[in-house]
């Protein structure tokens, strides 16, 4: 990467010119106002940035960018910080662009059943804005409440009903960004008819190093006319998992199916009261979704299996209130956690449905040896493992006691067929295991594919890859993606 000049004086005259972009206000470079953007929710790591932009439309941004490619300044882009990988940590030499203010629904077409928004859209807003038309925008991290559109698309977020209706990559229908190159680019469109590659499907997932989507085109879905979501509590961990494999043998397609163990119980009951049967050491959640007489068919059969696997207590919702009080316990566990622990890590793998209880055994087992707690929330209908690795980063050595338990289950999730991020991403936090995943040739080409959209890696770089360097573009002439037609220059 192209860094720029450090020097006292050399950088002070860049901000003057970087100011000089937006109107007064607008450039923040004290300690205080830069504080909340040293860190995302990943807050073993952080780092104080030059100064971090607040654009407030997407000409700012394009100017922002371009600004940053003829200074050759590093820049991160960061809606509202919840990334738990570190996806969206400053760097020292470089500058933040916030996009909070980019949040406006540009459109919303109920008949074509989609919604163009700016990247500071907040993810419930949509689902709040497209209701009134009976639909709804499916993907639903945990954070939706306050997690921006912009951060679910560099990062392919999933959610809860991910098993159904799949990530974000399967509802972004199109995009335009500018890229580090500060070239504008639309890919995609409102239709999912589309000619050529997909470059839409390339751009969801690449983790801010390609550069900054500035509007995105959403397919919105029907509301399930009907609702049946059954909590079943279990006497171990294991029973659980086998429940799950059973439900999914079975042929039914649930909206979601979620687990969570014993200490992730007590963090939700201290944090937001959710109620629970006692005596469990691990919470199934299965919710069916659809029209009536099918979701009636699917729960005489749910109730059938859920009834063979040797449940403590099976507790159906018998209302809207009562389904929300489940999934709001199951929502908060992740923030329930710090009411335990003073800091803890989030862990992102996967493994093959088959293999869930075989992979939970063992982290357990590891938990038990190190003597680190670990509290396991996970997406049970498709593999994807959160344990929340408790420690203290007041205690020597305890952060790396932490890490060490994550890297050991991210090498299990790797050796069982799975994958070492879910829906998280790489970040900064796993970059050191991709090459346990993927060979260096298949690292290389990932380079090439970044150093196409930001030959200068100036955008997020030190993500994703093992190294912070990646190659720059020695093709000349027109740039490979204009010469595919797929790119505008303005």
């Amino acid at each position: 990467m192209v860094k720029a000049s450090t020097t006292g004086q050399g950088m002070a005259a860049v901000l003057r010119r970087l100011a000089a972009l937006l109107p007064a206000g607008r450039i923040l470079q004290g300690p205080a106002q830069m504080a909340a953007y040293e860190s995302d929710a990943l807050t073993a790591f952080h780092a104080r940035p030059l100064a971090v932009a607040v654009p407030q439309t997407q000409d700012e941004v394009i100017a922002v960018v371009r600004f940053c490619r003829d200074e050759k300044l590093p820049f991160v882009a960061r809606g509202s910080g919840t990334s738990l990988s570190g996806g969206s940590l400053p760097l020292e030499n470089g500058i933040v662009i916030t996009l909070n203010r980019l949040n406006r629904i540009l459109r919303l077409d109920p008949e074509q059943r989609i919604a163009v928004v700016e990247p500071g859209v907040v993810n419930l807003a949509v689902t709040a804005a497209a209701a009134p038309f009976g639909l709804h925008y499916a993907p639903d991290p945990s954070s939706q409440s306050i997690c921006t559109i912009g951060g679910n698309v560099a990062f392919n977020a999933g959610g809860a009903h991910c098993l159904k209706y799949g990530m974000t990559s399967n509802h972004v229908l199109g995009v335009k960004a500018v890229l580090g190159t500060g070239e504008v680019v639309e890919f995609g469109g409102p239709s999912r008819e589309q000619i050529g590659p997909d470059w839409t499907g390339l751009f969801v997932g690449n983790e801010g190093l390609f550069g900054i989507a500035l509007e995105i085109t959403l397919q919105l879905l029907p509301r399930a006319e009907c609702y049946h979501t059954v909590l079943a509590g279990y006497r171990t961990l294991e029973q659980a998992g086998d429940a799950v494999t059973a439900v999914v043998a079975s042929g039914l397609l649930p909206g979601a199916i979620e687990i969570m163990e014993k200490l992730a119980l007590e963090a939700a009951v201290a944090a937001v009261h959710a109620e629970y049967p006692p005596g469990c050491e691990a919470v199934l959640i299965v919710e069916l979704e659809g029209p009536r007489e099918v979701v009636a068919a699917d729960r005489v059969r749910l109730d059938e299996i859920l009834a063979a696997s040797s449940p403590v207590e099976v507790r159906p919702a018998r209302d809207a209130v009562e389904r929300l009080a489940i999934w709001k316990g199951r929502k908060s566990a992740f923030s329930a956690v710090g009411r335990l622990s003073p800091d803890f890590i989030v862990q992102d793998g996967v493994v093959p449905r088959r293999r869930l209880g075989e992979a939970l055994r063992k982290i357990n087992e590891w938990s038990r040896e190190s003597g680190i707690r670990c509290a396991n929330v996970f997406h049970a209908g498709d593999g994807n493992l959160h344990p929340l690795i408790l420690y203290d980063g007041r205690e020597p050595g305890a952060l790396q006691r932490a890490e060490a338990l994550a890297g050991k289950i991210l090498r299990m999730c790797v050796e069982m067929g799975g994958s070492i991020t879910g829906e998280h991403g790489i970040g900064v936090e796993k970059r050191d295991y991709l090459a346990d995943m993927f060979s260096a040739d298949e690292i290389a080409c990932m380079q090439r594919i970044r150093a196409a959209f930001d030959p200068l890696t100036i955008a997020n770089p030190g993500k994703m890859f093992p190294s912070a360097e990646a190659p720059a573009l020695t093709q000349h002439g027109l740039h490979p993606l204009e010469k595919a037609g797929v790119i505008s220059r303005e």
